[in-house]
């Protein structure tokens, strides 16, 4: 997946096949598509409470598990007000 070489060591962005949202820095993968982020939060959506933020650090997804990996601008992610976005989380992705 040589599409991944080009997002490391920069922050990204990836949903899960079980419809979770995790944001950190891209630090390693592997031929299977696991995955090694840093300073990993977890965005929880919440209809009512808006979105939950989950520190979680050094993390590793399996790549079974990941649906997308996308870039992410720290600039404007860190300029959004996420306890004012209320949603519905995400389903879970049929495979």
């Amino acid at each position: 997946m040589s599409g991944l070489e080009e997002l490391l060591q920069s922050k990204v962005l990836v949903a899960t096949t079980d419809g979770r949202i995790f944001v950190g820095t891209l630090r390693g993968f592997d031929q299977m598509c696991n995955i090694i982020l840093e300073h990993t939060v977890e965005r929880e959506f919440n209809a009512q409470r808006g979105v939950v933020i989950v520190a979680l650090g050094l993390y590793i997804i399996k790549g079974e598990n990941i649906a997308v990996v996308g870039s992410v601008d720290p600039e404007i992610d860190e300029s959004m007000d996420l306890s004012q976005i209320m949603c519905d989380p995400l389903p879970k992705i049929a495979v």
